[in-house]
């Protein structure tokens, strides 16, 4: 079937992107969906700093390239094999669609499946197939869902079933920036009634953090970043204290308000600098934990010490360590109790064709989650 889909052609392209659009929307053909596979309707994808740094350079994919990993949609075709989800079932789809079969998943931990994160890389589907061309040239899969487009052909194991009842929009986020701000707070810190934590850095994944700091019952939720606007959402989720982290006295601060620091600091921008910030307002004993995927030549600098004099811990969180057949209707479920604002998070609709000036937005910190609409 033909398709449209906004395609990466070159990495590296100056800002702004509304002139220079490193994304061009191309009519491509997309083949049917394989064994194991479904065809999904994609109905929302949201704008996020993963995609941006494919975009910037900052972690370099072979182009082109259709990216878009946070989305949801509709099934509208099975491949072989495929007998438990109906074409019509809605979905939020997995940017790791877990094997089941590796050791990570053996252990209960699918989002560091190996094939998949090989797969990734190569930009193909966890079977090896792409499915995506143009003109007889093979166009490379994003993180296995690229979902910039109005359809895509997927894992049957990077999708999770929907109540119907669930604003598609909305249900997008639950792909990527809930999941993994969420997951870090109650997957990979395990954050208890009463402690204290700080979040660094407020995209749609901080905030996320900061809304499940509140539904683990935090006693102290500590937002930092350097948008004062974003500290001011922040407080609309329910952080108690927000900081400004140009602040040369923020570290101290925090120190102060705490008594010593925080028990769980997250960095959640993918920036070392916010890494550090963050590993300086934990506490003794505390846990810093790293969710942001910085540049891949960025590095940080730490007084190891600390690490066995104070039994510090700092720890790597993926798609907040989650079980996404399990936690997407768990975070789910606290939305439609208002436990999770969710909705907040979305500052902007766009259309397919809008997409070059939504990373513009996103590049200057002036959107936390913008939605692209497919369309009707």
């Amino acid at each position: 079937m033909k398709t449209r889909a906004a395609v990466l052609t070159r990495t590296g392209a100056p800002a702004p992107y509304a002139q220079s659009k490193p994304l061009e929307i191309w009519e491509v053909e997309l083949a049917p969906p394989g064994p194991g596979e479904v065809l999904v309707r994609i109905a929302a994808a949201g704008v996020c700093h993963s995609d941006l740094s494919i975009i910037n350079g900052d972690r370099p994919r072979a182009t082109p390239i259709v990216l878009g990993h946070e989305a949801s949609g509709v099934i509208e075709a099975l491949g072989e094999g495929v007998n438990d989800i109906a074409v019509g079932d809605h979905v939020v789809l997995l940017f790791v669609p877990g094997c089941g079969n590796c050791m990570p998943c053996a252990e209960g931990r699918p989002v560091l499946c190996e094939p998949a994160a090989q797969a990734g890389i190569a930009g193909t589907l966890l079977s090896g197939a792409r499915r995506i061309s143009r003109n007889g040239e093979s166009i490379s899969h994003f993180v296995g869902v690229s979902a910039f487009a109005e359809h895509a052909v997927v894992s049957r194991r990077g999708v999770q079933k929907i109540d119907e009842l669930i604003p598609l929009e909305i249900a997008a986020l639950f792909g990527c920036a809930v999941m993994t701000g969420v997951g870090a707070v109650a997957n990979t810190a395990k954050v208890q009634p009463g402690e204290s934590v700080a979040v660094v850095g407020l995209g749609g994944v901080g905030l996320s953090g900061v809304m499940g700091a509140v539904a683990a019952g935090a006693s102290r939720v500590i937002a930092i970043d350097l948008n004062d606007d974003k500290l001011a959402h922040a407080l609309s989720f329910g952080a108690t204290h927000t900081f400004n982290a140009s602040d040369p006295e923020v570290v101290q601060k925090v120190r102060d308000l705490t008594g010593g620091g925080v028990d769980h600091a997250f960095e959640m921008v993918g920036a070392a600098p916010a890494l550090e910030l963050a590993y300086r307002v934990t506490r003794r004993g505390g846990t810093t934990i790293t969710v942001g995927l910085p540049a891949n030549a960025q590095a940080i600098s730490l007084p190891v010490w600390h690490l066995v004099a104070e039994e510090r811990t700092l720890k790597g969180s993926y798609m907040g360590s989650c079980v996404p057949r399990r936690d997407v209707a768990r975070y789910l479920s606290l939305y439609e109790a208002g436990r999770l604002p969710v909705d907040q998070l979305v500052t902007g609709m766009l259309t397919l064709d809008e997409i070059n000036e939504g990373f513009d937005r996103l590049a200057r910190g002036e959107a936390i989650r913008q939605i692209i609409r497919m369309g009707a």
